[in-house]
């Protein structure tokens, strides 16, 4: 299906990171994986490409582009299953916040960095005993004259063992109520005494992500750190959830993609009782679905991500799609899965992870419980 979201900029740039892939992360993929981490080279190259802050502003370095970059980016990565290199995180979830809510000493000294690869970011949300329900993080930061003393502990953090800078979530007013209002997001350089990297977890899926926990004693964090106002911190993630969600959403229709050529290539070379599986009425059944799914889902992720590139508010439909596609991703998978047979549970075939993978989609960045939740609000359903 011819999509027409992407200018032939848009397409130049695709291709241009194309080459950049096939010479720099391809051939490094099953390290990372090995490894649960990608390296720090890759990224400064990244960055000295352009590839790192497509849509930031330009006065920084950035390319100054809109979202839509970023879509080709996203929509690469996932088809190279390049997951250990999570460019979206740090570009289209934690780099925002920097260019939206940053002071101009904030941008300076690590929008910069970011956009050349030098500064890798992580955004600290999610606490042990915290998941979805950001309103009651247990994470404090206490005014001490002009610094913040930061004490708790953050779990699930992408990016945690080899960030340079972490956007953590922390309570600043623990009387607020509601207590949302006591919600505040601080600049936490990684060697900030204090600043302590937990273990590098081990998962189900995404080997190569590296996942860590971090913990906070006394880190002594100054004020000038403060990411807007104090006691909005709430309000600037909210703001900045539609961008993230809208971004999984891309992930999960690329990777739906990517896993249903793989299957569409394997059964019409693989025979059973004398035919090739794409012969069987059955298989041909279940591709038709599924390519019907994928086609559909990409219309709306497109036509959301032409609406958020325009400005539009669209937090409603962005929580469907997010749902929606990730829904969609695990299913595919394990349809694909099956009609791979027992080689489908062979780790030598990319269908295997990309099951695993999946798995994650319908959790992070909101479940798809909350996602649902979001929408009935939308509705009225109160």
């Amino acid at each position: 299906m011819q999509r027409d979201i992407f200018s032939e900029e848009h397409e130049l740039f695709r291709a241009q990171f194309r080459r950049f892939a096939e010479a720099e992360i391809v051939p490094k993929v099953e390290a990372w994986n090995r490894a649960g981490s990608s390296d720090r080279d890759t990224w400064r190259r990244a960055g000295e490409e352009g590839f790192l802050g497509a849509a930031a502003p330009v006065e920084y370095g950035g390319a100054g582009g809109d979202f839509l970059f970023d879509v080709v980016l996203i929509e690469e990565m996932a088809a190279l299953r390049a997951h250990a290199m999570m460019l979206s995180l740090h570009s289209d979830i934690c780099m925002p916040y920097l260019v939206a809510y940053g002071s101009e000493a904030q941008k300076q000294k690590y929008l910069s960095g970011a956009i050349s690869g030098d500064t890798l970011l992580a955004i600290a949300m999610t606490e042990p005993g915290t998941g979805s329900d950001l309103a009651n993080v247990k994470t404090r930061a206490i005014r001490d004259g002009d610094r913040y003393l930061l004490n708790g502990a953050k779990t699930f953090i992408s990016n945690g063992q080899i960030c340079d800078m972490c956007i953590v979530v922390a309570r600043t007013d623990p009387a607020a109520d509601p207590p949302h209002r006591g919600i505040s997001l601080l600049l936490v350089d990684a060697d900030t005494p204090g600043f302590q990297r937990g273990r590098n977890l081990e998962k189900l899926g995404l080997k190569g992500q590296d996942t860590s926990e971090l913990f906070f004693e006394d880190c002594a964090v100054p004020v000038e750190n403060l990411l807007g106002e104090e006691g909005q911190g709430f309000k600037l993630l909210m703001s900045q959830l539609q961008q993230e969600r809208l971004s999984i959403a891309v992930a999960s229709i690329a990777s739906c993609r990517r896993s249903l050529e793989d299957t569409i290539a394997y059964v019409r070379e693989r025979e059973a009782f004398g035919q090739r599986l794409s012969q069987f009425q059955n298989t041909q059944f279940k591709l038709a679905e599924l390519a019907t799914h994928v086609e559909v889902g990409q219309a709306f992720v497109d036509k959301l991500s032409k609406a958020h590139t325009h400005g539009e508010k669209i937090v409603s439909e962005v929580s469907m799609a997010k749902w929606w596609t990730t829904d969609l991703q695990k299913r595919l998978t394990g349809e694909c899965l099956q009609l791979h047979g027992g080689y489908g549970f062979m780790s030598e075939y990319a269908i295997s992870g990309d099951y695993a993978d999946a798995a994650v989609q319908s959790i992070y960045a909101g479940s798809n419980e909350i996602m649902k939740v979001i929408i009935a609000r939308h509705l009225g359903l109160e």
